[in-house]
C-alpha cells in the first residue's frame, strides 16, 4: 500500500496512518498469515468447545452450590451474543460424566489449548515450545486449570461488581436511569474480559510483553469483545433462525462468533507483540530479554 502514500491530498494521512501503533499491529498479522491463524482456532475451538462445557459443567456442579451453578451458566451464556448455546442441558447432564470420559473430554480441552498457544506464538514469531511431549502436556494442563480459574475470578468479580452497583444505584435512586445502569453494565462487563485477556496474552504464549503494551491490548480485546456482542446479536440470532441453514443454523452461528472473537483475540497479540519501532515486512522480529518466553 505504499503508493497510496504518494497520493495528493490524503498520501500524508494515509502515511501518518502508517507510522501508527494500529497499523504496525495489522502489519505484524498481515506478516504472520492471520485468516490462516483464525481458522485454525475457529475450528479447534469449535471442536473442543462443548466437550470443555461438559467438563466445566461436571466439575461445577460437584464443587459449587446450585445458586452459583445457576450463576455460572448465566455468565457462560451471555458470551454467545445468539443466544444459541443452552449450557443449562450440560450441568443438567453433569452426572453422566464418568472418570474415563472425563479423561477424554480434559484431553481434547488440552489439544485445544495447545492450538491455541501456538497460534499466539506464531504471532509473536517466536519457535514452537521446545522440551519433553509429556512436560508440555502437564504444562498445558497446568494453564487449562488457570484460564479456567481466571474465568471463575472475573465471574466473581463481575458477580461482585453488579450486586455492589446495584446497592449504590437503589441507595441513590437511581432505579429509573435505564442509561446509567446499561452503562455501568457494559463497565462490569470490560473489567471480567479484560482479566481474562491478561491471562490470554501473557500466559497462554509464554511471553512477557511490556506491561504497557500488554494491558492497552488486554482492553482493546475486552472493549472488542463486549461491543462484538451488542453489535452481532441481532445478526448472529437471524443466521441461527434461518430456515434456509436447517439444523445447521446454530453451528454456523457459533462458527462465526468463535472466527469473529479469534481474530480479535489475535489483533491483540499482534498488538502486544508490535514494539514502538516499525517492523519492516519480511524482517522476523527479535524478542527483547523482559519478552522471552516464561518457559525458558
Amino acid at each position: 500500500m505504499d503508493w497510496l502514500t504518494r497520493l495528493p491530498l490524503i498520501g500524508p494521512l494515509v502515511a501518518k496512518a502508517m507510522r501508527t501503533h494500529a497499523w504496525r499491529a495489522y502489519d505484524t498479522l498481515d506478516r504472520v498469515k492471520w485468516t490462516r491463524l483464525a481458522a485454525a482456532i475457529t475450528f479447534s475451538s469449535f471442536v473442543a468447545l462443548f466437550p470443555l462445557l461438559t467438563l466445566g459443567a461436571a466439575v461445577a456442579a460437584s464443587v459449587l452450590s446450585d445458586q452459583q451453578t445457576k450463576e455460572l451458566e448465566r455468565r457462560v451464556a451471555e458470551q454467545v451474543p445468539s443466544g444459541a448455546l443452552d449450557v443449562g442441558s450440560f450441568t443438567d447432564n453433569a452426572g453422566t460424566v464418568g472418570l474415563v470420559a472425563g479423561g477424554l473430554l480434559l484431553f481434547t480441552g488440552i489439544s485445544w489449548l495447545g492450538q491455541l498457544r501456538e497460534c499466539l506464538r506464531a504471532v509473536w514469531e517466536v519457535e514452537e515450545d521446545p522440551g519433553n511431549l509429556l512436560l508440555l502436556k502437564v504444562k498445558d494442563v497446568t494453564l487449562l486449570l488457570g484460564l479456567g480459574g481466571v474465568f471463575l475470578l472475573s465471574a466473581g468479580c463481575s458477580a461482585f461488581a453488579s450486586a455492589a452497583v446495584g446497592w449504590v444505584v437503589k441507595r441513590a435512586g437511581l432505579e429509573g436511569v435505564g442509561g446509567l445502569l446499561t452503562a455501568l453494565g457494559f463497565c462490569i462487563a470490560v473489567l471480567a474480559d479484560f482479566l481474562l485477556m491478561l491471562y490470554v496474552l501473557s500466559r497462554l504464549p509464554g511471553v512477557h510483553p511490556e506491561r504497557r503494551r500488554l494491558v492497552t491490548g488486554a482492553l482493546l480485546g475486552a472493549v472488542g469483545f463486549e461491543l462484538l456482542k451488542l453489535v452481532l446479536s441481532g445478526y448472529l440470532r437471524g443466521v441461527a433462525a434461518r430456515s434456509m441453514y436447517g439444523a445447521f443454523g446454530t453451528p454456523i452461528a457459533l462458527l462465526l462468533w468463535i472466527n469473529f472473537t479469534a481474530k480479535l483475540t489475535l489483533y491483540c497479540a499482534a498488538w502486544t507483540a508490535t514494539d514502538g519501532a516499525a517492523t519492516r515486512h519480511g524482517e522476523k522480529r527479535e524478542l527483547s530479554p523482559s519478552e522471552g518466553s516464561a518457559g525458558s
